[in-house]
């Protein structure tokens, strides 16, 4: 574990002003918001990291003009070896040295992402806030804190954007939310990070520094030490406060629609995979598409703005059919529109298509994934494992990247024939339900690439035939 100090140092007046200021700010977020009540027991979590660091300090200036008891969550992941318990000794130092309840857990993560068909980061995600619910309940909190700041809304609004998004993505991280009764609470969340760290050295506090979080392999890490750096610098110096901006305007839009909207939803929707359309023409079409949304949102469909259009054509008459993700459709009968699924037999994926260039990356939206093609220098190519490395001479400057039709045919590296890809998904274990949609990445008529098989035989890489590359898949974070 490594040990990090803020990158400036401070006089004597300006440690007091950091240390007011923050401190006020956070003070006047959590008033602002009603994140906190008087009495109430709070987890706060803390990774060990310069944020959460920093939040726990704060906080425990706080707790006596705002009235609450404190203690202290911390999840081990458990990634990074020696280093993820390095950092969970830290922070239970911390709780110790401020005489705090110290509760800490720990999982597997790679297995829940192996078992759910998440990425790293998602599963980790959702361990941790398992977690922490579940310690909750046990411990009777009444809301758990986590070390959310301005930086973390600005990076997620954009992410959310240049992924496609609407105005629900684009609300960002919402200061709280409630799960089944308890409140998960930001109180950094209009704090900038630099503010952050600034802070910490006007305390005399160190804090641990995770070095996954320069990996730039990650849309996140890229976005924050690549992209927005480039556009404040080259067109907005005030972008990260624009983008909080944006989400509080995104917010209060969706609590809005929210409200507007339940009433007229309820009665539109009798019963599972029904919608009447009394009326429906007469309507705005901003509360089209938000009805719309909310019947395949009811339903489980994952559908961008494309899906909604297509299903409001359907809805007003213009089109027989609409196609959705997973192979489900929706047709119209007089006033009703019904959404169907296909026969298990019969599932065929309402079918996406998109160009992957080499190097370079590609959001699917219809299943949620980032698919990257990364060159490798023939140093570490020599080192890789055969059979996972393509060669760019042999597949030509992009990929279309598509998903699965009944009778593809594939030759995985140093295999005798090819073989259908149905039966390879089978003895993979792929559920049948993901196989509508799975990826594959072709180079003209040819398939040079299937997600979590061997790549394809005849553009395999081999040491001097050119640059190598990978292809990598992940899923949303």
């Amino acid at each position: 574990m490594t040990f990090s100090e803020p990158r400036y140092r401070l006089t004597a007046n300006s440690w007091r002003l950091y240390y007011r200021s923050v401190r006020d700010k956070v003070l006047h977020t959590i008033r602002k918001r009603g994140l906190l009540r008087a009495g109430d027991r709070i987890a706060v979590a803390v990774s060990g990291g310069a944020d959460s660091v920093a939040m726990l300090r704060i906080l425990l200036e706080l707790r006596v003009d705002l009235g609450v008891v404190l203690a202290v969550a911390h999840y081990n992941h458990a990634l990074r070896g020696d280093d993820s318990d390095a950092d969970e000794h830290f922070v239970a130092e911390l709780a110790r040295q401020h005489d705090l309840p110290f509760f800490a857990g720990r999982g597997s993560v790679p297995d829940h992402a192996h078992v759910n068909k998440l990425g790293i980061e998602r599963a980790a995600r959702e361990m941790r806030y398992q977690w922490l619910l579940e310690l909750a309940r046990q411990q009777r909190f009444e809301a758990i804190a986590t070390a959310h700041t301005a930086d973390d809304q600005a990076e997620t609004v954009l992410m959310k954007f240049l992924r496609g998004t609407s105005t629900r993505g684009l609300a960002g991280i919402h200061p709280v939310l409630n799960r089944d009764g308890i409140r998960i609470v930001r109180p950094l969340l209009e704090t900038a990070r630099v503010d952050v760290e600034e802070y910490l050295a006007s305390v005399e506090q160190q804090w641990c520094e995770d070095q996954s979080n320069r990996d730039k392999r990650l849309t996140r890490n890229r976005i924050r030490h690549e992209l927005l750096p480039l556009l404040e610098r080259d067109y907005n110096p005030n972008l990260r406060e624009l983008l909080s901006e944006t989400a509080d305007v995104a917010r209060a839009e969706e609590d809005y629609w929210r409200a507007a909207v339940e009433s007229d939803f309820a009665a539109r929707h009798p019963g599972p995979n029904r919608f009447l359309l009394a009326g429906f023409d007469y309507l705005n079409v901003a509360l089209q598409r938000r009805l719309l949304k909310s019947l395949l949102d009811a339903e489980g469909i994952a559908a961008d703005f494309c899906h909604v259009e297509a299903l409001r054509r359907c809805a007003l008459g213009e089109a027989s059919r609409a196609e959705f993700p997973g192979g489900w459709f929706a047709l119209r009968k007089g006033d009703c529109l019904a959404l169907l699924e296909p026969a298990p037999d019969q599932q065929e994926a309402a079918g996406y298509q998109y160009t992957l260039a080499i190097p370079g990356e590609v959001y699917i939206s219809e299943i949620r994934v980032t698919i990257r093609a990364s060159l490798v220098n023939h140093e570490s190519a020599r080192r890789c494992e055969s059979g996972t490395l393509l060669g760019a001479d042999a597949t030509g400057p992009q990929l279309l990247i598509r998903n699965w039709r009944p009778g593809d045919r594939f030759r995985p590296a140093h295999s005798g024939s090819d073989e259908k890809l149905k039966r390879l998904f089978s003895e993979k274990h792929i559920p049948a339900d993901q196989r509508p949609v799975w990826p594959v990445a072709l180079s003209g008529s040819q398939i040079a690439w299937v997600r979590e098989l061997p790549v394809a035989d005849h553009f395999v890489w081999t040491p001097g035939a050119g640059d190598a590359f990978r292809i990598d898949v992940f899923s949303d974070e």
